[in-house]
């Protein structure tokens, strides 16, 4: 779809919404100066985009990974299909799934219900792993050891089990089901959502928008639900969802995970809720200040950045509007025009390019199942060939900047990328950044007379930092 017919937000400049283009300068700065890795920021004061940023290769008309800022979509999906009477929130998990329903089900087990789903109170005292094709039959195989609704455990395969009741009653996906009741009033168009083996949404994770999709979503609730005139939601779901529900950890006055979690939202400091997701995808709704702040990003620290928020924006945001400050408006325009991630730059070309050009290097045995790689220079970039048990990948690389394409490599799905080449000595130094997702691969070739040595590590994983390494011969 062409992004000029999708209905956006409002857009104006901060001091009309009472906030100093200064502030968020200062906001981007300190960003920058801690070398957190947004990829996209967007801050929304009385329903107008006061600000708004993508850093290169990032772009605004491109959906990003959200982990499990989902699971809000997830809730708020649930209250939809409670309010057209079809569940209630004390309807138990296992009258939707008699055919999975353990032969002697425990009594917490038992007494589970929606609403001990929706607010991580299942009882579990860790997470059921879905292992198996029947996610469903993993999470009831799981010991339930507290009595449901007393104890939090961060449970995505809880909000997994939401989508898949969801699915029961309606006969349709999470993601049809969002279609005409929350995505199409709102003007999010071409979102996606992963599915387990049998074809049921995820629910806690796996759903791509745009930035601006995020924004309109929060927007809609600091709305209490209605929307150009329509309500959508309920306004009593919202202040149910949206409220502390459960206790998650004794109150930390540095944390913004100890102050009690909704439905699916998690409570903030200075009076605020957020969905968010793994590696730094924010919807941050601030009523006290009427805004909104959504952001995507690849970071490790997710705290590092709502704390520059709070510093930066929070107190930035005044009851009236502001004189317009012509200067401040332009130099902010610009900074936010110019940001961008930079590739790795060292060497853009090496004499060893010629004769290690197009071969074949046969890799030895290796956990990801790569068999070959080959490397093929041109004069502005090259073309890596990379043969694994799913088929041969093709990336192609700028020399010292991003080049852009389309790849499965690493992920399952079709996935943008922007990729660069540059050399230190004798070794090249490949960067793929996954530009749908929080993800960029690292990879070092060393090359010698033995053959290739290659080193290769994703920028963020939930292991920590782990780098793989495998050799390869030329093939004869």
């Amino acid at each position: 779809m062409n992004m000029n017919t999708v209905p956006l937000l409002p857009r104006s400049t901060p001091e009309n919404q009472g906030i100093s283009s200064q502030s968020i300068e200062r906001f981007i700065a300190s960003i920058q100066e801690k070398e957190l890795e947004l990829h996209s920021f967007m801050l929304v004061r009385h329903g107008h985009v006061a600000a708004e940023g993508w850093w290169k290769p990032y772009q605004a008309d491109k959906p990003h990974m959200l982990f499990s800022l989902s699971k809000s979509f997830t809730s708020t999906a649930i209250g939809l299909l409670a309010q057209e009477g079809r569940v209630t929130l004390e309807d138990q998990v296992i009258g939707f799934f008699p055919e999975n329903t353990p032969e002697e089900p425990s009594s917490n087990l038992s007494a589970m219900t929606i609403r001990d789903l929706l607010i991580m109170g299942t009882g579990h005292a860790q997470e059921p792993a879905m292992q198996s094709d029947i996610w469903v039959d993993d999470f009831f195989k799981q010991a339930v050891e507290h009595e449901p609704g007393t104890h939090f455990v961060y449970n995505s395969a809880a909000t997994y089990m939401l989508s898949a009741i969801l699915q029961k009653v309606t006969g349709i996906t999470l993601l049809d089901y969002l279609q005409p009741r929350l995505f199409e009033p709102l003007g999010i168009h071409g979102a996606t959502w992963e599915s387990c083996p049998k074809g049921i949404n995820t629910g806690g994770w796996g759903l791509k928008v745009k930035t601006e999709d995020i924004a309109k979503f929060g927007q809609l609730y600091l709305q209490k639900g209605v929307w150009e005139g329509r309500r959508l939601i309920p306004e009593d779901w919202i202040e149910e969802a949206t409220s502390k529900q459960i206790s998650n950890g004794p109150a930390d006055s540095t944390s913004d995970w100890t102050e009690g979690y909704g439905y699916q939202f998690w409570m903030c400091r200075h009076g605020g809720y957020r969905g968010d997701g793994a590696f730094g995808q924010f919807c941050v709704v601030l009523p006290e200040q009427d805004a909104i702040i959504a952001i995507t990003s690849g970071l490790g620290d997710m705290q590092e950045v709502l704390d520059v928020v709070w510093e930066h924006l929070l107190p930035a945001m005044g009851p009236d509007k502001l004189p317009a400050d012509t200067g401040a408006e332009s130099s902010l325009a610009g900074v936010l025009q110019e940001l961008k991630l930079d590739p790795p730059r060292e060497e853009a070309r090496s004499p060893i390019e010629q004769d290690i050009t197009g071969i074949v290097y046969e890799l030895e045995e290796n956990e990801d199942k790569l068999h070959s790689i080959s490397i093929r220079f041109e004069e502005d970039g090259a073309v890596m060939e990379l043969a694994g048990e799913d088929g041969t990948n093709s990336i192609a690389f700028g020399r010292n900047e991003w080049k852009s394409g389309t790849t499965k490599l690493i992920m399952l799905e079709d996935n943008d990328y922007a990729a660069s080449m540059t050399w230190n000595d004798q070794t090249l130094r490949l960067t793929i950044r996954l530009t749908e997702t929080p993800f960029y691969l690292t990879t070092d070739c060393t090359f010698n007379e033995e053959g290739i040595h290659l080193a290769y590590w994703m920028n963020q994983s939930f292991q920590g930092k782990v780098v793989r390494e495998i050799n390869g011969k030329a093939k004869a």
